[in-house]
């Protein structure tokens, strides 16, 4: 299997955190992309970047990040043999968990409504414009698209699950010229401590998945610049301050899962932890329109973890999927 050529993909980031003043992180990137693709290889990533290399070739692609479905078009229909070929290459990549995308005419329907969640969130924002912004747990990219459609100058995802870097490798391929969006595939707390580089740092669907939740807090203040703003959007139950639910095992089937707050027991973690102006800006019970399985992701999905008998709870009993959003602020 030749190796994925990561000082390639990368060159123009490394570059760019140079010339922004952050050598340190550049020197310190270089070493966990080595580690991750040159001296630890995953097994798939050969089959993913074939997929990769099998998608047609579009000289010119109109790109639209402010529709639901992130869209790439092109002046002139694609040829049969090059839609044959997309479809395919992108379903070498399945399954594709966050979107949707609509690319040349192929719609890649998610298992994720993603827009959805941007819709509830994008009102409460600052303005993106000039920002530079870093999200955790980015999957496959789909809110980074979002925010440069937001006006980000730069967006930078983290998220260690190497098949989301080749799906969002898959919708940047077309996007030209350099879109100013990448995804790293490490965790928050490989990062560098107090890096302080974003203006705005989003954390969606990850707190839930620490064991240490204020930890996580602490580490998306120490990515953000003074005066920069946190958006949180984590899974939350009902119940008064200092109230969280934590799981004997499973919560709708996953291992995973650590603590749910209460809004009020939230609010209290970001203050303890520093931030300021804390508020919450929306809460939404999940629905199986949100997330299901569709042809493009063909495992179990939400249907599968509530009970049946009564679909307001988790398959193991405890109340079904609340999500909220919070956004603050780091003085």
């Amino acid at each position: 299997m030749t190796n994925f050529d990561w000082q390639n993909c990368y060159g123009p980031l490394l570059k760019d955190l140079t010339e922004r003043g952050l050598e340190s992180w550049t020197s310190q990137l270089g070493q966990q992309l080595r580690q991750r693709f040159d001296d630890n290889p995953h097994g798939d990533v050969g089959r993913w970047m074939a997929a990769l290399a099998s998608l047609p070739q579009v000289d010119t692609a109109n790109v639209d990040f402010n529709k639901p479905e992130v869209t790439l078009s092109a002046p002139e229909p694609l040829s049969g043999t090059a839609i044959e070929q997309l479809e395919a290459g992108l379903r070498g990549l399945m399954p594709w968990r966050k979107g949707p995308f609509q690319l040349f005419g192929t719609y890649i329907d998610t298992e994720w409504r993603s827009d959805w969640k941007w819709d509830r969130v994008a009102p409460h924002l600052s303005d993106l414009s000039g920002r530079t912004v870093l999200d955790v747990g980015c999957g496959s990219g789909y809110h980074l698209w979002r925010m440069l459609g937001k006006g980000a100058s730069r967006v930078i995802g983290v998220d260690p699950g190497l098949l989301f870097l080749f799906q969002f490798l898959a919708v940047r391929k077309y996007i030209l010229p350099e879109p100013r969006a990448d995804i790293l595939p490490i965790r928050l707390e490989d990062l560098p401590r107090r890096l302080e580089a974003f203006d705005t740092t989003f954390s969606m669907g990850v707190l839930y998945h620490r064991r240490a939740p204020l930890d996580h807090l602490l580490e998306l203040k120490d990515t953000l610049k003074r005066g920069g703003e946190l958006v949180l959007e984590t899974l939350v139950v009902d119940g008064p301050e200092g109230y969280s639910l934590m799981p004997k095992d499973r919560y709708g089937q996953m291992r995973n899962v650590w603590f749910l707050p209460s809004c009020d027991t939230l609010l209290r973690w970001l203050d303890r932890c520093g931030f300021k102006d804390a508020r919450v800006v929306d809460v939404s019970v999940t629905t199986v329109e949100e997330q299901r399985q569709t042809d493009w992701m063909r495992f179990q999905s939400l249907e599968d973890f509530l009970d049946p008998d009564d679909p307001s709870k988790t398959i193991e009993g405890y109340p079904g999927p609340k999500r909220a959003t919070f956004v603050a602020s780091k003085p």
